[in-house]
């Protein structure tokens, strides 16, 4: 079955009981059983809901995976993969990194005792010196937020696979429209649903896409026994968005090449970070693995300091100065005091997270409106 198909079909048929095509909203908390733990494979919705898990069986078959599983949040996700561990287990992460990652795992799970490892991924070997008898995860985003770097999921997997690691790759900037972290060799593919495969700027969600079922099942009761799972409303909201993820992503990636290649040597513009350009580190590397460059543009201001900065995101007219990303309509983020604000300014600068950065979602928006937006803005 094809990307778009999947995204329509998988894990949804017709309601039984009416023949509704689309997966009912299952607003219910629990369920009746003919004696005790004789049910229909539903006993509370905290475990899971027949909307959720729709949504759940369709994410997976677009990553190609076998099991699935939706929360609250990205940061829910994050938190369940990173309950996994135990005291004294150690952790190797990439040093671009979204910032409410290096939150969690500096201000949250460094408390109990796990030592995380950031580093630069543009060599997968970099690794193999911070491997050691406690190391048991490897953690990467690609392409990284923001900056854009590019890294090799089937090398690290490679390594992670020989040292016997759990390799977690988070796909949420790329989609799984874009890439497929499980088929090079990942061990688990997270997503902030909010993005890119919600689409619509209207709900709050995380996922997690596994094969190994004995994984699943620790993940599982995490899941369960934690309880960061979403209600059906936004489970509804986030299966009605993924219909138009192809649709969606190839106007995102159409519209971001052209924004891009409009900013590439624009007189205000320093340095911009898009893995479809030729000369962009591992562009290689991304035309292998990813089915496309994404929407997603960071740009560096020539000369700007921070009042400078914020004067031109502030003077969009049709890019909306905001959180987050992957949405229909366009966004413009300043990450050092917005989205990164978390990262100490002086770990953010060694990766190029400055205070004239800004990183550019680019939406589905009609491309002369966006490119007349940017133009008025830079001036």
């Amino acid at each position: 079955m094809k990307f778009g198909t999947k995204a329509i079909h998988a894990g949804q048929q017709p309601d039984p009981t009416t023949g509704a095509v689309m997966t009912p909203i299952y607003q219910t908390s629990t369920y009746a059983q003919a004696s005790p733990g004789d049910h229909k494979g539903y006993e509370y919705s905290r475990g899971t809901n027949p909307t959720r898990k729709a949504l759940e069986d369709c994410i997976a078959a677009l990553e190609n995976g076998r099991f699935g599983l939706a929360f609250s949040s990205g940061m829910g996700a994050t938190d369940a993969i990173m309950k996994l561990l135990k005291p004294g287990d150690e952790v190797i992460t990439g040093n671009d990194l979204y910032g409410g990652s290096y939150r969690i795992f500096t201000k949250i799970f460094s408390n109990y005792g796990i030592k995380f490892h950031f580093i630069d991924f543009s060599n997968p070997e970099n690794v193999l010196s911070y491997i050691n008898e406690n190391t048991k995860q490897i953690w990467i985003e690609t392409p990284t937020n923001p900056t854009m770097q590019i890294i090799d999921i089937k090398a690290v997997s490679a390594i992670a696979e020989k040292h016997n690691l759990l390799l977690t790759v988070d796909n949420t900037f790329a989609s799984p429209y874009l890439q497929n972290p499980l088929d090079l060799g990942a061990d688990i593919v997270m997503h902030s649903v909010t993005k890119y495969i919600a689409g619509h700027s209207d709900v709050v969600m995380g996922a997690i896409v596994v094969n190994d079922e004995e994984l699943y099942k620790k993940l599982w009761f995490i899941y369960n026994a934690c309880g960061a799972t979403p209600g059906p409303q936004d489970a509804f909201l986030a299966l009605r968005g993924i219909k138009t993820l192809h649709l969606r992503m190839k106007a995102h990636c159409e519209n971001g090449e052209k924004i891009a290649a409009f900013l590439k040597n624009h007189p205000k513009i320093d340095k911009i970070y898009w893995p479809g350009f030729t000369d962009h580190p591992n562009h290689q590397v991304a035309k292998e693995q990813m089915n496309g460059f994404g929407g997603m543009i960071s740009i560096v201001l020539k000369g700007a300091d921070l009042k400078e900065t914020f004067k031109v995101a502030s003077s969009f007219k049709v890019f909306t100065l905001a959180e987050s990303l992957g949405g229909v309509e366009s966004l413009i983020n300043h990450p050092a005091t917005m989205t990164h604000g978390s990262i100490p300014k002086e770990e953010r600068e060694k990766v190029g997270v400055t205070d004239n950065l800004l990183r550019l979602s680019v939406g589905v928006e009609d491309i002369e409106d966006l490119l007349v937006d940017l133009e008025q803005a830079l001036k």
